[in-house]
């Protein structure tokens, strides 16, 4: 549901004829306006009802291309021209009406062809964006549930908190220090701080329509809880003028790369055509045999359309990307991916399940033992023998109360770790949703990352009785202790956090933290309802705390996890783990997985300076108690070294650091705000799913390197054969008539291109290190050897064709020259597999799509020499055993230059490339 919106600052003019201004109504009367229940929401049937009269909640899809504008673009084609030129020259006034209608028919095949492409593109890219669903929590039926935003109506009642994109636009019912960023609709470079009373004026800009929440905006910081008031077309940004406006195409570097790579051949092969034309007619060739010699050149060395099969190789691998668990939302982080360096992951959820379940307790200096698993409030709580039982509800009611979580049969929505509270807390016997009936929040501070806490009040008793407004807190152990005056004891009541307590809290704090247990501690604090003002800044408040429990909570690490760290390190690729636990937490994890390296914390790595960063960061292997202002911090040091960096994150701090890396990798569980940062989405928030994603990206620019290095291979030998034959005059200056050549490009490279393509990567990628994004897909050391090629496809098929042409004539000259030179391309086809490794060997042929195009290659090539109806067409005779063994053996001359070629390079690169393989540095 994003959009290209301007940061025009709009007016927000008074509302038009019939509608009615929400802002300045109080929630009470939009509510009824609306004929909605604040507490229950609308009911199912009432949704439906509305959806089927408002439509869905999005925008109105921009006016595409019609299929006739789409054809025609694809004649824009320099091959199409030239082939367009050739078919109308053949049919008028060369009047060669076979030649001419078939030229013409395969021009409508590439068109058609060429809009099959582009179509498979914007399908897979339409299929991502699909996939990409912003969800809304909705009140429905009194249930909090959560839903796409696109079945979202008006009169929904929507909670959204800090990391989310508002759904829809709507009037403010809640807000607790609740800011939205709405740069984006009224050109506002600040969150604007966000409440519940009503804004007088019909005619108040959007900027000061403070009780209102707009569409596609973004919430920075608090909570809150609005009535929708329009959806889709009808919001504010539905309004705004271009909205609907698509993006505009942007070409991957890669694209770039072949675009100027075909204009360059372009440009090499209308030089040649123009000599080679220039020398035949100064033989005295007539017009027409030179028109068909330039036909079959041009045909032959005009590059075909590489820029469009590149882009659709890329959609294609998007796909198999999807289909692994990783979205990417660009093309052109798909070529990035497998060039990472560096994997830079959130510990909960990525590299352990984020199934958080409280497995000890500490409270009034007794400890607790809890059992079950997950989010099933199976359980018990178990105290250790001999220990005086002591109630426990008044440390698990503030478990319930300080929490938003929603348990229902074992489901989770909500946050895990205050799952894992409200799970613990049933299992003591105490029932969320009575509780928090009971004692509704009569204000909250919704947790920060700056002060890693959270808090609501209540109206309660104390007890001797008396009213009182109480608070609970619930956060990290470190800043709650900070806050604190007293803490409970089981025998004296409330006692002094002196310095004998402090010690032991953090003792206690270290030896869970120790156990690999993430940490969480809960706190109170009574205030005077007469003194207590729920509007004001509640965070000052929160000093003199007393304290209550500490709860580890386990979170374990996901069972592939470990080997995946494992498989990256092996691939060069150096594996941190950023997270806010406790730094002897996060060191107990990584040992678990085998994260190697120095265990800082965030304020360790924030005080070294730029050089010492630079220098220390390769044996950095844990980052804990971390900022996000520590992670973009990383993140640029990392590629001011030069790394490819993948941030993951989910919270909505993490999205300056997900957007600032290379790949920002945003969990599929995470906040809008940080999946809109983010260029691959993990639907199943696994760690593996990255390191395979890596692997994928690698084994899909093989096969792009592999195309490319074939088609620009094939494409020199094209050229260096007209050219040599024009030049020497052999069989004329044509060497390939234009059918021929045609049958060749079609049944040699057009389909090993496929096979090469789309085929199945090359073993032991993930055993090589990465390759520099910077180094060119085609290097000057691989265009020197396709340059080798081309000649030497050039020596051998003109050989042939001059010795065939004295010894048998003209005929079985060009059809001995069109079966060398395609065989030729066949064996070079197959030693392009890989650029290393030997083409005799299992993996080369194990491949099955590269085995059906191999052998369809061949049997086509055989058949257009022993067919009567392609003898017809392509002037091609049949050849006898001797012949074909000729061309057979000049054409092997391919498979022994290629693999001297790769044993040079394995040799040369073996001593290295273990070194070059490991991770950049480690310390212990």
């Amino acid at each position: 549901m994003t959009s290209g919106v301007t940061d025009t600052p709009r007016s927000g003019g008074p509302p038009a004829a019939g509608e009615l201004a929400w802002h300045t109504l109080g929630a009470d009367q939009v509510l009824h306006s609306e004929g909605v229940d604040g507490q229950r929401g609308l009911s199912a049937a009432e949704a439906a009802a509305r959806a089927e009269r408002f439509g869905p909640n999005k925008f109105a899809a921009g006016q595409a291309e019609s299929r006739w504008h789409a054809f025609g673009r694809q004649y824009a084609d320099p091959m199409q021209l030239v082939l367009l030129a050739a078919g109308i020259g053949s049919l008028y006034p060369l009047k060669q009406l076979g030649t001419g209608l078939l030229l013409i028919l395969l021009t409508l095949f590439n068109a058609v062809m060429g809009l099959q492409q582009e179509g498979k593109a914007a399908a897979a890219v339409a299929a991502l964006q699909k996939m990409v669903i912003i969800k809304a929590k909705v009140r429905r039926d009194g249930q909090l549930a959560e839903i796409p935003a696109e079945q979202l109506v008006p009169g929904d009642i929507v909670a959204i908190e800090a990391g989310d994109i508002v759904p829809a636009d709507g009037r403010l019912l809640k807000a607790a220090t609740l800011e939205v960023d709405e740069s984006a609709l009224t050109g506002e470079s600040l969150p604007v701080a966000k409440g519940i009373e009503p804004v007088a004026g019909a005619g108040t800009p959007l900027g000061d329509r403070t009780d209102m929440a707009y569409m596609n905006t973004n919430v920075t910081r608090g909570t809150g809880e609005f009535v929708i008031t329009a959806t889709g077309m009808a919001t504010e940004v539905g309004h705004i003028s271009g909205l609907l406006q698509g993006e505009q195409e942007v070409k991957t570097p890669l694209t770039r790369q072949m675009d100027r790579l075909t204009g360059q051949i372009l440009v090499i092969a209308g030089i040649a055509l123009v000599t080679s034309m220039a020398l035949n007619l100064a033989r005295g060739e007539t017009f027409i045999a030179v028109f068909n010699a330039a036909v079959a050149f041009a045909i032959a060395a005009i590059p075909v359309g590489l820029p469009t099969v590149v882009t659709t190789i890329l959609a294609w691998g998007t796909q198999q990307l999807a289909k692994a668990g990783a979205i990417m939302k660009r093309l052109t982080s798909t070529e990035t991916l497998g060039s990472t360096t560096a994997i830079n992951s959130d510990k909960t959820g990525t590299l352990t399940m984020n199934q958080m379940t409280a497995v000890q307790m500490t409270v009034a200096g007794r400890r607790y033992a809890v059992d079950g698993k997950g989010y099933s409030t199976t359980g018990r709580i178990t105290r250790v023998g001999g220990q005086a039982d002591i109630p426990l509800d008044e440390f698990l009611v503030p478990m319930v109360l300080a929490s938003d979580a929603v348990v229902r049969d074992g489901e989770l929505i909500g946050d895990p770790t205050e799952g894992a509270l409200v799970v613990l807390a049933a299992k003591g016997g105490i029932d969320a949703v009575s509780t928090r009936e009971r004692y509704p929040r009569t204000a909250e501070l919704p947790f920060d990352a700056a002060y890693k806490l959270m808090a609501t009040f209540h109206k309660m008793t104390d007890a001797s009785g008396k009213a009182v407004i109480r608070c609970f807190v619930k956060g990290a152990p470190d800043q709650l202790l900070a806050r604190a005056a007293t803490f409970v004891d089981a025998d004296d009541g409330p006692a002094a956090a002196d310095g004998a307590f402090r010690q032991r809290y953090l003792a206690e704090n270290q030896r869970l933290g120790e156990q690999g247990l993430r940490v969480m501690a809960t706190a109170r604090k009574d205030f005077d309802p007469a003194a207590f003002d729920p509007g004001a800044d509640l965070l000052p408040l929160l000093t003199g705390l007393e304290l209550l429990a500490l709860v580890g909570i386990v979170d374990p690490p996901r069972p592939a996890a470990k080997a995946s760290i494992a498989t990256a390190q092996k691939a060069g690729i150096k594996v941190r783990m950023i997270t806010g636990d406790h730094a002897v937490t996060a060191a107990a994890v990584a040992g678990q997985l085998g994260i190697d390296g120095t265990v800082l914390t965030g304020a360790e790595f924030g005080a070294m300076s730029d050089e010492e960063a630079l220098a220390k960061v390769g044996g950095i292997g844990v980052i804990a108690r971390v900022s996000p202002e520590h992670k973009v911090r990383l993140v640029n040091v990392l590629r001011k070294k030069g790394q490819i960096v993948a941030m993951t994150g989910d919270g909505v701090n993490d999205a300056p650091a997900v957007k600032k890396a290379d790949i920002g990798i945003s969990m599929g569980t995470g906040t809008e705000v940080t999946k809109e940062a983010a260029v691959m989405i993990l639907t199943d928030d696994n760690f593996s799913t990255i390191v395979k994603a890596v692997e994928l990206g690698r084994g899909l620019y093989d096969n792009l390197a592999r195309y490319i290095r074939f088609q620009i291979g094939g494409l020199f030998a094209y050229i260096a054969t007209f050219l040599g034959a024009s030049i020497f005059n052999v069989a004329e200056g044509i060497p390939l008539l234009p059918l021929q050549t045609l049958w060749v490009s079609f049944t040699m490279i057009s389909i090993q291109s496929v096979g090469l393509g789309y085929s199945k990567p090359a073993a032991g990628l993930m055993d090589r290190p990465p390759l520099p994004p910077s180094r060119p897909i085609l290097t000057r050391a691989l265009i020197v050897w396709l340059a080798f090629v081309g000649l030497l496809v050039a020596t051998g098929t003109l050989s042939v064709i001059s010795w065939a042409e004295q010894e048998h004539g003209l005929d079985i000259a060009r059809t001995m020259g069109m079966v060398t030179f395609a065989l030729f391309i066949l064996f070079f086809s197959i030693e392009s597999k890989d650029e290393r490794d030997s083409a005799f060997s299992l993996d080369t042929f194990s491949d099955k799509t590269f085995v059906i195009t191999t052998s369809g290659s061949f049997v086509l090539l055989v058949l257009s020499t022993v067919l009567s109806i392609f003898q017809t067409v392509l002037k091609t005779v049949r050849l006898d055993v001797r012949q074909w063994l000729i061309c057979t053996v000049v054409a092997l001359s391919m498979v022994v230059a290629a693999e001297i070629r790769k044993a040079v390079l394995r040799r040369s690169t073996a001593p290295t490339e273990p070194a070059a393989a490991r991770p950049t540095a480690t310390a212990s």
